[in-house]
């Protein structure tokens, strides 16, 4: 328990870890939606654009949305700095609703996500720590890495199971990404479920800022996507009108041609390969990494990855990188979608290294 000693200091300060070793899943849920809400009352989470930087935290998160041309904006995000009382560590989460009902889908699982996650995190660490098969110190990245992988595998089923079963919100057809990052210490962990993305602005050898995009694109037109939706009889074929916009299809109906394959809700096609599993990865913060953007399919659409990490660190200055590089994607719909319905735009910048210390400051409403 040595090892682990250190990962409780932050729960043991606000819980009795009695709770979290306790068999009653309900305990865990309430012990972590409890420290959801003291972390609000504290100021400690943001779901709105404005800024997070915390007295002592390396972490500078900027975020900014802009509604689209096509009703209400169904985008939304959450930054959680000391997540689960944790010093050290950081949440930050991006959601893309769509459908009818897509604006309250992603506002549920943005409310449930860090939660849920939080309390499959500690259950595993728990699980691990008693097993002797395990030995944490034998390579406490790898390990670290297999608890973060399957705490979000358990909470992303555990949320989107939750969400079927809400009477409150229809998403059979209705549905949204989900794009999360936690950063804990030096490493960070990057969990994707649909078509938002994640790129990472590293400076090169020669000095140059370079992209690296941390995440796939989960769209119908990637064969081993297109293959699972098959295999299910689900469809995946583009519209006359949409050429090369490949989109998912009942096998006997012209609906509802989602253009991502994978995503929370959705239940009309949740049989036929249409799934809420994330692809998680991790890696090492160097020097060289400046910052992470983490943007709804609306940034991406019309900038690219070079485009965006260049437009970022030229923003005037780090509260405002979001909404520079929103901004930016705005008037490159204007030019380059003429006669399209501009998408939802939202963003977070994540720099990974202190600069002058603020507060969370959420942006004033207009």
């Amino acid at each position: 328990m040595g090892h682990l000693s250190s990962m409780f200091n932050g729960l043991a300060r606000s819980f009795s870890l009695r709770k979290w070793k306790s068999n009653e899943d309900a305990d865990g849920r309430e012990a972590a939606s409890a420290m959801a809400k003291d972390a609000k009352k504290n100021e400690s989470i943001l779901r709105s654009s404005g800024f997070v930087n915390v007295d002592g935290s390396r972490n500078f998160a900027s975020l900014f949305s802009q509604r689209g041309e096509k009703g209400v904006n169904q985008d939304c995000f959450i930054v959680w700095e000391g997540f689960g009382c944790q010093e050290d560590m950081m949440f930050c989460g991006i959601f893309d609703g769509h459908g009818p009902w897509g604006h309250y889908v992603a506002k549920k699982v943005r409310e449930s996500m860090p939660s849920s996650l939080l309390c499959n995190w500690q259950e595993t660490l728990v699980q691990n720590s008693l097993d002797p098969d395990i030995d944490l110190e034998a390579d406490k990245k790898h390990q670290r890495f297999n608890i973060w992988k399957h705490s979000y595998l358990k909470a992303c089923a555990a949320v989107d199971q939750e969400l079927e079963h809400l009477r409150k919100i229809d998403s059979f057809y209705s549905g949204t990404t989900a794009l999360t990052i936690v950063r804990q210490g030096e490493l960070i962990y990057v969990a994707n479920v649909g078509d938002s993305r994640a790129v990472l602005g590293t400076t090169a050898e020669d000095g140059s800022l370079v992209a690296v995009q941390l995440t796939v694109d989960f769209k119908p037109n990637l064969p081993q996507e297109a293959e699972r939706i098959v295999q299910c009889n689900g469809r995946v074929f583009c519209l006359d009108d949409e050429p090369g916009v490949q989109r998912v299809w009942l096998p006997d109906a012209e609906t509802p041609g989602l253009s991502m394959s994978r995503a929370f809700g959705d239940y009309c096609v949740k049989d036929f390969g249409l799934i809420s599993v994330p692809e998680v990865t991790q890696r090492h913060v160097s020097s060289r990494d400046q910052f992470i953007v983490l943007a709804t399919d609306g940034v991406w659409d019309v900038i690219s990855n070079q485009e965006a990490v260049q437009i970022v660190s030229s923003a005037p200055n780090r509260t405002k990188a979001a909404k520079y590089l929103v901004k930016h994607a705005e008037n490159a719909w204007k030019r380059k979608r003429k006669g399209i319905a501009m998408d939802d735009i939202s963003a977070i910048c994540l720099f990974l290294h202190s600069s002058v210390s603020h507060q969370i400051h959420p942006d004033s409403p207009k």
